[in-house]
């Protein structure tokens, strides 16, 4: 594959401007633009790194996911619709078509919730980018270094498409991780088959009649968020291949009477439209993703660590509080913390992991929050219950939100004394960053639950030289072969 710089256009002379800042374009056209220049080669070695390490993590998780239930009931279902394939599937002996192995490797990916998020478009990106660039990358034969590029192209899209939204897209009731993943995931796998600009701009207006993503799963705990990343690099996929036959899509796939923010948002919603393709291919979006250290929704991180410091400051056990307060943006509220009776009682893990309540309780008795209090014994636990009735939530007017997940708890313990701890920017986000090594623990921390560590070792090695391989057969052998 090769990549064309297109020509500078200027501004009455007074500054140069690229095609993805030219607002007579249309939305879908700017970012078409984008990717039509994009070239690895012109990415600072820092992103690249940054990318690497953010498919690594998101491939530990998915080789996790196969020893829950959920990997294998999705598995069979996709089965036994098309049959064997081509393409592998994560950790796990077998292939499937082009499309249900997108699918399923995006469930495995985002299904424990454990996957990273960008803070300003609340989008867990990685979780369809990667499922398009490895099927749409071997499906074109493309090298790791176009690989790479496709990745970038999706999450620096896909952000930005969320940031616009201002967090009204989970307002409305939508997951935009599988709604607006989607457009990112059109735009990479066009342009891994070498779709025009015309091309990928149609494949954005085709997706917009497939990108989906409801939160009524947190009603009941229901699997459906697991798979929506997975539906959304599908719906990428699917969407390209129509485009580069010549298929056209709406060309106002955002700003449209129809399109994506007023349909979605409503006809009067405050959309940063600047937002959109600000710095597109200059400032990197991927730079902003944030690392989960823990299982669990993202808003419950700085929870989780504000509870776990206290306990340890204070020495506290359950007994000596007498009630908990989580300080929380208002956005986040319906996601986390109501209604407050069942965020008290989850009655499964994925319900644990949207309780702010729980994630409270759980490390305060536990001194802890990993995939093991999403166990059943760990939900059902008396104690743990007990101390989530004493935890309960207000509004935090200084959060920091959504440009990062702030939480403060406060404790009034039994003897009258009254503690708190805040985080204002949550962990593993770029103002709070994980390190390196502390990223790879987590992947072979992951990777344990379902291989070996040799089996481990390989997969680091083929994603962290990835931009070197001269096709994606090496990874495609150590995803594939990784229960060996």
């Amino acid at each position: 594959m090769t990549t064309v710089i297109k020509p500078r256009i200027f501004d009455n002379g007074k500054r140069e401007v690229t095609p993805e800042d030219d607002t007579s374009l249309s939305i879908s056209e700017r970012f078409a633009a984008f990717a039509d220049a994009f070239d690895l080669d012109g990415v600072p070695a820092q992103v690249v790194e940054r990318a690497k390490l953010n498919i690594l993590d998101a491939i530990g998780i998915g080789l996790a996911s196969t020893t829950y239930d959920f990997a294998h009931r999705t598995v069979t279902a996709m089965r036994g619709l098309g049959g064997e394939g081509d393409h592998v599937v994560i950790g796990l002996p077998l292939r499937l078509p082009l499309r249900d192995a997108a699918l399923v490797n995006g469930t495995l990916i985002h299904g424990l919730d454990f996957d990273d998020t960008h803070s300003g478009g609340v989008i867990h990106a990685s979780a369809s980018a990667v499922p398009t660039m490895l099927g749409a990358g071997v499906a074109h034969g493309v090298t790791g270094a176009e690989a790479l590029g496709a990745y970038l192209i999706a999450v620096e899209s896909s952000a930005r498409i969320g940031i616009a939204a201002n967090g009204g897209f989970h307002r409305m009731g939508y997951h935009p991780t599988g709604m607006v993943g989607a457009f990112g995931c059109a735009l990479a796998a066009s342009w891994l088959a070498e779709s025009t600009r015309r091309q990928m701009a149609d494949a954005q207006g085709i997706v917009l009649s497939q990108a989906a993503g409801s939160l009524e799963f947190l009603e009941d705990g229901a699997w459906t968020k697991r798979m929506h990343p997975g539906w959304a690099a599908v719906s990428g996929i699917t969407a390209a291949a129509l485009a580069k036959q010549g298929f056209p899509g709406p060309r106002q796939a955002y700003e449209g009477r129809y399109g994506l923010y007023r349909t979605h948002l409503g006809p009067d919603a405050e959309v940063d439209w600047a937002a959109v393709t600000a710095g597109l291919g200059r400032e990197w979006e991927v730079m902003k993703v944030a690392f989960k250290p823990y299982p669990a929704c993202h808003f419950n991180h700085a929870f989780a660590d504000a509870a776990l410091a206290l306990k340890r400051e204070h020495g506290l056990r359950p007994d000596d509080i007498q009630s908990v307060v989580a300080r929380i943006a208002e956005t986040e509220i319906p996601v986390v913390c109501e209604p407050e009776a069942a965020k008290r009682r989850p009655k499964s893990s994925y319900e644990a992991q949207f309780s702010t309540h729980y994630t409270i309780a759980a490390a305060m008795v536990r001194d802890r929050f990993t995939l093991a209090e999403l166990d059943p014994d760990a939900y059902t636990d008396p104690a743990i219950l007990a101390l989530c009735d004493r935890v309960s939530y207000e509004i935090d007017p200084a959060s920091a939100f959504p440009s990062y997940y702030s939480g403060e708890v406060v404790i009034r313990t039994q003897d009258g004394r009254t503690l708190k701890h805040r985080e204002q920017k949550n962990r593993g986000s770029a103002g709070n960053p994980l390190t390196s090594a502390e990223v790879e623990a987590k992947f072979h921390g992951n990777a344990a639950r379902a291989v070996s560590r040799r089996a481990a070792d390989r997969l680091l090695n083929e994603i962290m030289t990835l931009e070197e391989a001269e096709d994606l057969t090496d990874l495609e052998g150590a995803l594939g072969t990784a229960q060996q």
